[in-house]
């Protein structure tokens, strides 16, 4: 038997269901933790580092490389970003 292949829509979280708005949300806050997570890990930082250039607790920046994307809003890691000099834009699509 075959399996039927969907191609995605480009939202893995609005290919599981979520409404268009909350999808939306959840992917721009994934976005954003792996780019931190890059930061962290391309700066060779350790967790107690990245705390310190964060202003966070380390068992923050722990939540943060273990993807624990419930314990971090849209606004708090756009302000993360901030902290270690990055500006973040947003692009909107029709």
């Amino acid at each position: 038997m075959k399996e039927q292949v969907i191609e995605s829509s480009g939202n893995v979280f609005a290919d599981l269901g979520f409404d268009s708005a909350e999808s939306s949300i959840l992917q721009m806050r994934s976005k954003l933790m792996n780019d931190l997570r890059s930061y962290i890990e391309s700066n060779k930082l350790t967790q107690v580092e990245a705390a310190e250039r964060l202003g966070i607790a380390q068992s923050r920046v722990s939540d943060l490389t273990r993807g624990k994307w419930e314990k971090f809003s849209l606004e708090m890691l756009i302000t993360l970003e901030a902290r270690v000099g990055r500006k973040v834009s947003l692009e909107l699509a029709a």
